[in-house]
């Protein structure tokens, strides 16, 4: 099948052009204001009250960083079509990882936005999140596109089912791929991404990625032929305390 007729690659080309449908014309709120040292210019802010103007790469990456603008959903919303983009293409840069993005989409409480605002940015996500474990060539790794997932919505589980109803071969390639980079920050009892987001329960969402890992996940890393220091390393996930430290399996971890 040529990439061009990729299915996921179809459906994440249709939420974007619908962010640029829903979202056209919007803007910041006119009285909208950030501190002139540390945000930018009153010309830059002014740009933000204009719709459907592309923003510069450096002004669109403070904005969606901001954190105290006096109503961010409409900021977010006026720069969705772009930001959108830029993430997909894996050019947000940020500063310690892509859950920052998913912070902003947390704090504009998109989930409470009406039904015809919130569900393209449902859409987009989940087909962002479908494309990243299906598309060959899909520019950002799939446990970046989790974790940022994770941080917009404050849950695993509708990333997780998705997860599981992709069975295909390069969707359990990105399944060890991500247990991989996750062994380390989980056997040391941690997330492995920040949580920015208050009303976010991270260690709620450590236990449910653990218990995901160690049930449906295990299944799969094992058939996919996994190393087998990842699949023991997954195992030590289930043990506690000494158990876990002095298995002959033990990595040899240091925190």
């Amino acid at each position: 099948m040529h990439l061009a007729d990729h299915p996921a690659r179809r459906r994440l080309s249709a939420a974007l052009d619908n962010f640029s449908v829903t979202f056209h014309g919007l803007t910041a709120h006119p009285d909208e204001h950030n501190c002139d040292c540390h945000w930018g210019s009153s010309e830059e802010l002014s740009l933000l009250k204009t719709p459907d103007i592309e923003l510069e790469p450096d002004l669109l990456r403070r904005t969606w960083r901001a954190t105290d603008w006096s109503d961010h959903a409409a900021v977010l919303r006026r720069i969705l079509p772009q930001f959108a983009r830029v993430l997909v293409a894996g050019q947000t840069e940020p500063l310690f990882g892509l859950e920052e993005a998913g912070y902003s989409f947390a704090r504009g409480r998109w989930e409470r936005w009406p039904d015809d605002h919130a569900d393209p940015v449902r859409e987009f996500l989940h087909a962002w999140w479908e494309q990243s474990l299906t598309d060959p060539d899909a520019a950002v790794p799939a446990h970046q596109v989790f974790a940022m997932c994770a941080e917009a919505s404050g849950t695993l589980g509708p990333w997780l089912a998705d997860w599981e109803k992709q069975t295909g071969h390069l969707s359990d390639r990105r399944l060890a791929e991500a247990a991989a980079e996750w062994e380390y920050e989980l056997l040391g009892d941690s997330l492995p991404w920040r949580v920015c987001w208050y009303e976010h329960d991270e260690e709620e969402m450590r236990a449910e990625l653990v218990a995901w890992l160690l049930g449906h996940a295990a299944v799969r890393i094992r058939e996919s032929d996994a190393p087998a220091d990842l699949q023991h390393r997954i195992r030590l996930l289930g043990l506690t305390g000494g158990e876990r430290w002095t298995d002959p399996h033990w990595p040899g971890h240091r925190y």
